[in-house]
């Protein structure tokens, strides 16, 4: 007959349970200083630019790719190059220009 042999469970020792515990305040305290910075920190907002496409002082405005320009029954734009890279969008001519 085969003896069975048992295996009992590893015991933690008080330094090691007392080492996890302070492991464990330090990413606590870590999350809970990142979250505070993030909600008292001021917030860095640029004023929203008015697209030149909703500047009606705008008659032609463009990215380097499209040209568009303000026309009575609407705006009106031309189709991109096959291997352009467009660039910010800006007004190119403004009315009365």
């Amino acid at each position: 007959m085969a003896a069975f042999q048992t295996f009992d469970a590893p015991t933690m020792d008080s330094s090691s349970a007392r080492h996890d515990r302070s492991i464990l305040a330090g990413i606590a305290a870590i999350v809970f200083a990142t979250v505070l910075i993030g909600t008292l920190a001021p917030a860095s907002h640029r004023a929203a630019a008015v697209a030149p496409s909703a500047d009606h002082t705008c008659a032609e405005w463009g990215d380097g790719c499209r040209v568009c320009q303000r026309r009575e029954e609407g705006a009106a734009c031309s189709l991109p190059g096959i291997a352009c890279v467009p660039s910010e969008m800006r007004c190119l001519r403004r009315v009365g220009d």
